[in-house]
């Protein structure tokens, strides 16, 4: 009778008061003479489970018979194992089964098989040809042995004895094998002798009488019969050992196969636990991440616009751009946050979970990077600021005889300034080639692993945490981390147009007005600027800067006393020669010489990013010995400091070997780039310095946004190429992108003309691409005859240029209620339009329940998608699915 259900059949959802009743029955002395002395214990346990239903313990036989064998195996596992006895039942179980009674099966069960087998109707052969067999194991039972009557002659010594009974041939012996203690070696020769004893005879060391009986010798008759008897008794005897012997092993294979089924039950029962508990976390978790997806929507509704009294607080455009990249980010790639991790500190959780849209971007490439024959279909690279143009040039100059070299020293630990050939090679280079009016000094020279540990350093030793550096945008984004990471330095943004107006002689024309209103601006917020950064060649701008307007922003540092930290990674890398270059280092008279620090690297000049080498010159000496003492975290191993020194001081290589060549290369690739950029209609900077082009894509946004240049980006990244979108550099305004190519033609046919033009058809053939632009266009217009300041237009979700203002106030008015359309399959639509600000958090959760309610994005994103990736989560989106349908 099943009282439980099916799930109790196998002993298993006891509680410890119903255990605590079995054990006192099972561990009733009787009950255990009674098992042992049984082959099947059924009935025992029929009994047990009777007297366990008059207490109101409802389990049948096989229940408490299942408990008991798992109770016995948990047991052995503790005690074989030699593991803690903090079971709560060890106890009860040990005093039972390491006291159990010497019970013998020669005194009980040898005894009972005995009678049975020479009391069965028919003698031994009938009672043995009637057993069933106790497995299907395939191991048969022992061959009966049938012996002839001339070898079993005994001499009388078999005969049965008139007075002999089977109670004679008990056993002393508690030795047992089995559990059940019924089986030994010794039991089955006790067993052996109860036989031979209940036919009369000694057994088998009984042996005394034979010799004082050979005297008298009975009849011929009388020595037939016991012949013929004692030849059965031998029979019997064997036969009944051998039999014993199968049953014994017959037993104990039982046993180890309900051991093993045991053993798997359990290890089943800990798995289904386990992935109970994973699917109760990830539930936990996509609730959660739900629950944080709506708070920022709530957030980013309830901001509402800005008013006038919160628009000198709002940080300009570039900062929201940059500080909305990564979670939009992580948003439109379906990426899941990173939650925090108790092994790292809160700075450690921080520096974890920091990645910009160009480390992503790098790290999409690496997983699935183009090469010609073994992944044509793999991802271009036209994101990452690398010259790919003359590394044939390069191979042959790196693999001359005077490259190879080994000196003791270059193993051995060095100035941490870098080797003194060195620097002494770097300040002469830098003296030709920035046309320095005197020659420079190689205790000036820093030498580190890169530009990004000379900027993290350099903000370390002049600024205090928490202060600020002043940088005009866009601008090469990493920086931010280089500055921030380590040292706990954030940038302050000076925003510049991208449109070129009365004042303005170009695009994104940085002048000393912008910088002065932007230190203006960072000192009313209460931040401390400690320098200013400035990048000549630009990136991503490529713009080369004049001597004057060098000057012009270097007085205004030495006005404000700021340090000024010029980058001129790029000062070789301009390929056309009606542009030239001024180095700062070629500056007759520095206006403040103690506060100008002038970077450059191997890593664009020399199209040599992997071999990470990095020199700063400044004749601050206590900037010198301040960044000496972190070179130790920066330096450069000596082999590579050998070669770039010869290849610095072989000037006659690099002026009339690579130089050339390399501009005639980089001048191709940007003529190619360009024209293909002019076939397509997109405007960009015509600049011809560095290895990019800035490229103004604003026409293929559905809306000027830095989510719809964001999902742009994703789009090119889906089409197999990688760019680099305006956010990633913190640009004011939504929809620029920096595209290298300084690669290969065919790489550049394929990612240009093929890849990038094929994303921006698909945008262009979405329907609802054309009305939304002329939406946008007129809202633009509109905006521009109310907008008074051009430089720091301040909007929520999107900025733009003087011409191009963001769209929300027209929006505004236009949309009294949120937009309930369809999301974008793939794509996080945030809240652009806003009715009117809500009286309460209630209205808020109302329109946003509405909106949610009104779409189709959960029917589209169906939960099978996630299917095969994580079967689990199946089950977890079709429980949220039926909650947010009600």
């Amino acid at each position: 009778m099943d009282f439980r259900g099916r799930r109790h059949e196998r002993g298993s959802n006891w509680t410890d008061p119903e255990i605590v009743e079995l054990l006192q029955l099972w561990s009733d002395e009787s009950v255990q003479i009674e098992l042992e002395s049984s082959l099947r214990n059924q009935r025992v346990f029929d009994r047990i489970a009777h007297i366990l239903r008059e207490k109101g313990i409802y389990r049948t036989g096989d229940q408490c018979r299942e408990k008991i064998k798992k109770m016995k195996l948990e047991y052995r596992r503790i005690k074989d194992n030699h593991k803690m006895r903090s079971w709560k039942f060890y106890d009860v179980m040990d005093r039972v089964l390491a006291n159990r009674p010497a019970i013998t099966y020669s005194s009980l069960g040898g005894a009972v098989i005995a009678q049975q087998v020479f009391q069965c109707p028919g003698g031994p052969e009938a009672y043995l040809q009637g057993v069933p067999s106790l497995l299907n194991s395939g191991v048969a039972p022992p061959e009966m042995y049938y012996g002839s009557e001339d070898d079993q002659e005994t001499d009388g010594q078999s005969l049965p004895g008139p007075d002999d009974s089977l109670g004679h041939g008990q056993s002393s012996t508690n030795a047992r094998i089995s559990p059940s203690g019924c089986f030994s070696d010794l039991n089955i020769a006790g067993s052996a002798t109860a036989v031979s004893q209940a036919f009369g005879g000694p057994g088998p060391q009984d042996t005394s009488e034979g010799p004082s009986k050979k005297g008298s010798r009975p009849p011929s008759s009388v020595r037939q019969r016991k012949r013929r008897l004692g030849g059965k008794t031998s029979w019997s005897y064997g036969a009944l050992a051998s039999f014993l012997k199968w049953q014994q092993s017959a037993e104990e294979r039982l046993l180890s196969l309900e051991e093993a089924r045991l053993e798997r039950e359990l290890q089943a029962e800990e798995r289904w636990e386990q992935r109970e508990e994973r699917r109760a976390e990830q539930e936990r978790q996509h609730e959660l991440r739900l629950f944080s997806m709506l708070t920022g929507v709530l957030v980013a509704v309830r901001q509402g616009t800005p008013t006038a009294e919160t628009i000198e607080s709002t940080p300009p455009a570039s900062v929201k751009a940059c500080k909305m990249s990564q979670s939009v980010l992580a948003a439109l790639r379906g990426a899941e946050t990173l939650g925090p991790s108790v092994y790292l500190s809160n700075r450690g959780n921080s520096i974890r979970q920091t990645q910009g849209i160009l480390q992503e971007g790098y790290a999409q490439y690496l997983m699935d990077k183009h090469h010609d024959a073994k992944n044509p279909y793999g991802i271009i690279n036209m994101g990452t600021s690398e010259n790919k143009l003359c590394y044939d040039v390069l191979g042959k100059r790196l693999t001359k005889p005077d490259m190879p070299h080994f000196d003791p020293s270059l193993l051995q630990y060095s100035d941490w300034k870098g080797h003194t050939f060195l620097r002494e090679e770097v300040a002469k280079f830098l003296t030709h080639y920035c046309c320095s009016p005197n020659p420079l000094k190689a205790n000036n020279v820093v030498v580190m692993n890169g530009c990004g540990s000379l900027f993290s350093c350099i903000a370390a030793v002049i600024c205090d945490p928490k202060d600020a550096i002043l940088i005009p945008t866009p601008f090469y984004g990493v920086i931010t981390e280089d500055l921030q990471l380590y040292s706990d330095v954030k940038l302050f943004h000076v925003p510049l147009d991208c449109e070129a107006d009365g004042k303005d002689s170009r695009p994104f024309h940085l002048t000393e007005g912008k910088l002065e209103e932007g230190l203006k601006r960072a000192k009313q917020e209460g931040l401390i600027i400690r320098a200013v950064i400035l990048m000549n060649p630009h990136n991503p701008l490529a713009e080369i800067y004049t001597a004057d307007e060098m000057i012009a922003f270097l007085e205004f540092a030495k006005r404000n006393e700021l340090h000024c930290i010029v980058d001129e990674v790029y000062m070789l890398t301009v390929f056309d020669e009606s542009v030239s270059f001024n180095s700062v280092l070629g500056i007759d008279s520095l206006p403040d010489p103690q506060r100008t620090h002038v970077m450059w690297g191997m890593s664009k000049d020399f199209a040599m990013a992997g071999i990470r080498i990095g020199t700063l010159y400044t004749e601050n000496r206590d900037l010198v010995e301040a960044l000496a003492q972190l070179g130790a975290f920066h330096g450069v191993s000596g082999n590579s400091q050998h070669q770039v020194a010869q290849l610095l001081q072989d000037r006659e290589w690099i002026s009339k070997e690579f130089l050339p060549e390399n501009r005639r290369r980089l001048k191709a690739a940007h003529s190619y780039l360009t024209g293909e950029l002019q076939s397509m209609g997109i405007p960009y900077l015509d600049r011809h310095a560095a290895l990019y082009v800035w490229a103004d894509l604003r026409k293929f946004l559905r809306e000027p946004s830095f989510e719809e240049e964001l999902s742009l980006w994703k789009g090119f990244l889906r089409h197999k190429v990688v760019v680099s979108c305006g956010q990633a550099f913190c640009c004011s305004t939504p929809g620029w992108f920096r595209i290298v190519f300084a690669d290969q033609q065919h790489h550049l046919q394929l990612g240009q003309s093929l890849r990038i033009r094929e994303a921006l058809k698909e945008i262009e053939g979405s329907p609802d691409s054309h009305a939304i632009r002329e939406a946008s266009d007129e809202s633009e217009k509109s905006e521009k005859e109310d907008s008074d300041d051009s430089d720091n237009a301040v909007v929520v979700n999107s900025t733009s240029s003087p011409e191009s203002k963001s769209s929300d106030q027209l929006m505004e008015k236009d949309c009294p209620v949120p937009d309930t359309g369809p999301l974008d399959t793939g794509d996080l639509v945030l809240l652009d339009c806003q009715a009117s600000k809500p009286d309460s958090l209630g209205s808020l959760i109302g329109t946003l329940r509405h909106q949610i309610h009104s779409s189709d994005w959960l029917e589209k994103n169906t939960p099978e998608l996630s299917a095969g990736e994580d079967p689990q989560i199946l089950d977890v989106f079709k429980a949220l699915l039926q909650r947010a349908r009600k």
